[in-house]
């Protein structure tokens, strides 16, 4: 929602059906000769080095690494005595967590494995709380970064309602003193996300909160793709204001499914393509050798025929997105919104991950469970617009209850910081209206279930033997408002000490650092 002129006045106050089951099958699958080149007494042609999956090369292209990351095996690491919230059920009080080589390899009652090895910092967290880092799935650090300027409003493209070919990290500024104030809070991966001002706004890309100089070698190893998209009063104020479509919600839903469609068509035109590449020929083919230009008749030279679909971004995505390769993450609030959502995946055969904002989603808690789609929401922020009115505290409890998965975000600016303090409140309105809640549950909102949102749950998001060690030591219940983050683990690596800050990793958070205090600023009030 952030980037939109309503927020920010705000805050200054305060796939495919059926075919492409097919598509998936024949791009992935091996090469077989054709009955016709079978029953034929002549060898075929040798098949050409066609890849059978038209997109995996561009893609890997835009990931590859530009920058160099340093490889570093950091020490063990020994917490001790600490009670120990692991997101997984379990809690340890008095309990240990031992890191190595970057991992969690120990987890459990006690002081923790004995002897314990040289060179291992031990940590004694009598006292203290010790929880999996914290997961933003919906921020907008680097994209919107503060301080908030013209000059780096770069999270909207309100240029057309559809633009999907468009990435995140191409607009995200590593130096956003955010950051590291979010890691300041516990928060060890985030998902940065385009704004809502457009129905499909681009990729989004996950990032591990590591000091790096650009976002591609902060991207969280492994990660998939997301895409946002956007629904309700966003877009459709945004174009009307402009004179164009979309400007109602009908609108909104026929531009989704009209481009839908027509990557449905670039689907199946790669498709056909790529399976005539494929498919080998005889050794008399009198068709010309494919992927040469060939002289005609005339002398002159032509393009084969079967010279490759032009590429389109957008499509491209799309078509991703039907696969199944793209988690949609889908900004809508009210529960009308949400449905006729899952009305056009559904059409289109693609599953949304997540209803983002989404504060009616307790209107429709038990489809939402039913569908396996998640619930990333606040706590209790509501009424800033229509479609926020009907937003309610309990709305994280309920989704739990239902059996649905609830997830705390931030829409980043100060919630960045303060998301322990968002979940719980949250905590508190669910017990108080009588679901029954137990911390554990809590602190899945705020690691686990993000984790899932952004498809890297099987590395980060609970404290157990394998996953990758994002440990946070608080210094006391994180649910507390006095709560304060004190170490910050990221991959094993200490990114955070409260009792010994360093430098900073921002240009700007620097120069605030370096001002005298307000009382001795001389030229001005």
């Amino acid at each position: 929602m952030r980037g939109v002129s309503t927020r920010r006045a705000l805050l200054a106050t305060f796939a495919l059906i059926g075919g492409l089951s097919s598509f998936c099958g024949c791009l992935r699958e091996g090469d077989h000769p054709s009955p016709t080149a079978a029953a034929s007494g002549s060898s075929p042609a040798p098949t050409p080095s066609v890849p059978a999956d038209p997109f995996a090369a561009d893609e890997d292209r835009a990931r590859a690494p530009i920058e160099a990351v340093a490889q570093v095996t950091p020490h063990p690491v020994l917490i001790q005595h600490a009670t120990v919230l692991t997101a997984t059920g379990h809690r340890y009080a008095p309990g240990y967590v031992l890191m190595e080589e970057g991992l969690v390899t120990a987890v459990g009652d006690g002081d923790g494995p004995t002897p314990v090895k040289d060179g291992t910092t031990v940590v004694d967290a009598r006292g203290k709380f010790v929880t999996p880092g914290i997961i933003d799935p919906h921020s907008h650090m680097g994209v919107y970064p503060e301080p908030g300027t013209t000059g780096h409003d770069d999270g909207n493209e309100l240029t057309d309602p559809i633009t999907a070919g468009l990435r995140a990290e191409h607009s995200f500024w590593p130096q956003d003193p955010a950051l590291e104030r979010a890691v300041a809070g516990g928060v060890t991966t985030i998902g940065v996300l385009p704004g809502s001002g457009n129905l499909i706004g681009g990729r989004g890309v996950v990032l591990h909160l590591t000091p790096e100089r650009g976002a591609r070698a902060m991207r969280f190893p492994g990660a998939p793709e997301i895409l946002k998209m956007a629904c309700g009063e966003n877009p459709k104020r945004v174009y009307s204001g402009m004179k164009r479509a979309p400007s109602t919600r009908m609108g909104n839903v026929r531009a989704v499914r009209e481009v839908f469609t027509r990557a449905q068509k670039y689907a199946r035109d790669w498709e056909d393509w790529t399976r005539k590449q494929r498919e080998p020929r005889k050794a008399d083919d009198p068709r010309p050798e494919r992927g040469r230009d060939h002289a005609d008749k005339s002398g002159g030279d032509r393009r084969d025929e079967e010279h490759p679909p032009d590429r389109d971004l957008a499509l491209e995505t799309l078509a991703l997105v039907m696969r199944g390769d793209i988690l949609v993450e889908w900004h809508c609030y009210q529960a009308d919104d949400m449905l006729a959502a899952l009305q056009v995946a559904d059409e289109f055969g693609f599953k949304v991950r997540a209803f983002h904002h989404a504060l009616e989603a307790y209107k429709i808690r038990d489809i939402l469970a039913q569908k396996g789609v998640g619930v990333v929401t606040w706590d209790d922020w509501w009424g800033f617009k229509m479609e926020a009115l009907d937003g309610i505290p309990e709305n994280l409890a309920l989704v739990t209850e239902a059996g649905g998965r609830a997830i705390v975000h931030s829409d980043s600016d100060i919630w960045g910081q303060l998301l322990n303090q968002s979940a719980g409140k949250a905590l508190a309105a669910g017990r108080a209206a009588g679901v029954k809640l137990e911390d554990d549950d809590a602190i899945k909102w705020l690691t686990v279930n993000p984790a899932w949102a952004l498809g890297i749950d099987g590395q980060v998001g609970t404290l157990e033997p394998g996953k990758r060690a994002d440990v946070v030591v608080w210094s006391e219940s994180p649910f507390s408002t006095y709560a304060r983050a004190e170490l910050v683990y990221i991959d094993g690596q200490l990114a955070f000490d409260r009792a010994h800050v360093g430098a900073p990793r921002s240009d700007f958070e620097l120069g605030i650092r370096a001002m005298p205090p307000k009382g001795e600023r001389g030229g001005g009030p």
